[in-house]
């Protein structure tokens, strides 16, 4: 199956049985974790180096998320985050995701999150560094009208 144009990028994740909560499937939250996690793996391809901010050119703060759940998982099934930018701003930008489960490509979860690129000592607001708009504008070049 392709990947849509929005959600250029994509990773799997073994989900543990301590990631389950007591009714025996994937814990609420824990969609959001495997989102992010999977989000600063992209970065990381991206060139922006999320993984170690103190060499982050800036510090991302994660100002909104938004998520549907959509289906179940459980322990020990394997989970495909799908995600990519939906919009760049100047200093913020929108990163769309999907967990899917890896077998049967059954849709779990639908979501969003808004980065706010910030300066490492005032945490106030600066435009998305350039190198990082240029790496993302190459992968998505739908997104440089947005």
């Amino acid at each position: 199956m392709e990947v849509a144009p929005a959600l250029p990028y994509r990773n799997t994740i073994l989900v543990r049985f301590s990631d389950t909560d007591a009714q025996g499937h994937l814990y609420f939250a824990n969609y959001l974790v495997y989102a992010d996690e999977v989000a600063g793996f992209y970065m990381e391809e991206l060139g922006f180096g999320a993984m170690n901010p103190q060499t982050a050119p800036c510090f991302i703060f994660t100002v909104n998320i938004n998520c549907d759940y959509l289906g179940e998982c459980r322990a020990y099934e394997t989970v495909e985050v799908r995600l990519g930018y939906s919009r760049l701003g100047r200093s913020s930008a929108d990163l769309a995701f999907e967990l899917h489960a890896a077998e049967g490509d059954r849709i779990l979860a639908r979501g969003s999150l808004t980065q706010v690129f910030t300066d490492k000592e005032s945490r106030r607001p600066i435009p998305i560094p350039a190198g990082f708009r240029a790496a993302i504008l190459a992968r998505q070049p739908a997104l440089a009208g947005s």
